[in-house]
């Protein structure tokens, strides 16, 4: 049998002591993450969270350090996640934006804030990357290259 994780990207933003969370439904429940989701065929992983990021919050993101790689089993349901969060600002905002199919509203909320709904997080991945964050963790975002489909050459 092949195993295979889902790749998804999370955006860490955090302005004063609040971060960047998007409340959305999930299988018929109300849950808080970080704006996230899959990265597309042909995508790089930068792209994949500026885009993911616009679409969930209407935020334009500027990602400006690799904060890690998650790889997280969902006891639940028994698949896994291979999580690739990246620390960043936001700059713009366009409020006349649609959000996703299944967001119902980004919100800047503390990490106390999280805590205290913690049977509200779509995973233990939320607060590990606000914790690893305000730890300090940081890796230059050169660690993720991306290499588009390109012929192979015979080097001389």
């Amino acid at each position: 049998m092949t195993w295979r994780p889902d790749l998804t990207v999370a955006a860490v933003v955090q302005r004063n002591d609040r971060f960047l969370i998007v409340e959305e439904h999930i299988k018929g429940a109300l849950v808080f993450n970080q704006p996230a989701g899959h990265v597309e065929d042909g995508e790089s992983i930068v792209d994949a969270v500026v885009r993911e990021t616009l679409e969930e919050t209407a935020w334009q993101f500027v990602p400006r350090h690799l904060l890690g790689l998650y790889l997280w089993r969902n006891p639940a349901n028994g698949y896994s996640v291979l999580r690739v969060a990246i620390a960043g600002d936001v700059t713009t905002h366009d409020g006349a934006r649609r959000l996703d199919r299944g967001i119902v509203a980004a919100h800047w909320l503390a990490r106390p804030a999280l805590l205290a709904q913690a049977s509200r997080l779509r995973s233990p991945l939320v607060l590990r990357c606000i914790d690893d964050y305000l730890a300090g963790v940081r890796h230059p975002l050169s660690a993720l290259t991306y290499l588009a489909a390109q012929p192979l050459t015979a080097s001389a």
